[in-house]
């Protein structure tokens, strides 16, 4: 093509021609996004709800239903947000998944899987299942919303109730030594900066130094 003709763009693929007059910020919309929510009615957290995209990034929010939603933000390991993204794929993304045993148990909360990309949406909601991938599925957000409600303790507590940080820690290290923290690594900042300050007990500031060493060279 010489220097003044102008591109015939029906010499172009679709894909091309796609790419050439859409925005970049909805090309690079194509990831997925996989949410679990949890309503359970008299509980304690009466409501759960984490979303992870596809790099692991998302957002977590547990309260109470007669409290004010309060989104925070949350990022998960590589290797952690692609074995969520498989135990979905083999749940076919929820597309028409019937995963309630449909038999009369207690209620044990409503929870919903639920994926979303480019506009296409599967979910499926049940309150206890067989399948051994949605279970499975269910153990990694379960186990996220310890995390994510330990750490939000303990920061809490650091704030706020400085004789209460100790009590904070200890429930830290109780999830720990039940392996139900799946990326524990997360915590050790907020460890670290609590063994390094004065201003809060000696013996709270000790368990979250052993438990932070524990953490860094597990057996």
């Amino acid at each position: 093509m010489s220097s003044g003709q102008k591109p015939h763009w029906r010499l172009l693929s679709p894909l091309l021609l796609l790419l050439a007059v859409l925005p970049g910020s909805l090309v690079a919309a194509t990831g997925g996004t996989i949410t679990y929510r949890k309503v359970f009615k008299s509980s304690y957290p009466e409501f759960v709800e984490i979303k992870i995209d596809e790099s692991g990034a998302g957002t977590w929010d547990i309260h109470q239903l007669d409290e004010e939603p309060d989104g925070q933000p949350l990022q998960v390991s590589s290797s952690l947000a692609q074995r969520i993204f498989s135990l979905a794929a083999q749940l076919h993304y929820f597309d028409k998944a019937n995963l309630d045993v449909h038999r009369k148990i207690a209620n044990l909360g409503e929870k919903t899987f639920r994926y979303d990309k480019g506009g296409v949406s599967h979910q499926a909601t049940f309150n206890y299942t067989l399948s051994t991938p949605a279970n499975q599925l269910l153990d990694i957000f379960e186990a996220l919303a310890i995390e994510m409600e330990d750490l939000s303790a303990l920061q809490r507590a650091m704030k706020f109730d400085r004789l209460g940080v100790n009590e904070a820690v200890q429930r830290i290290e109780t999830d720990y030594n039940r392996k139900v923290i799946p990326e524990p690594e997360k915590l050790l900042p907020v460890l670290d900066q609590l063994a390094a300050d004065s201003q809060y007990l000696d013996i709270a500031r000790q368990r979250a130094r052993a438990l932070a060493e524990k953490i860094r060279n597990p057996k």
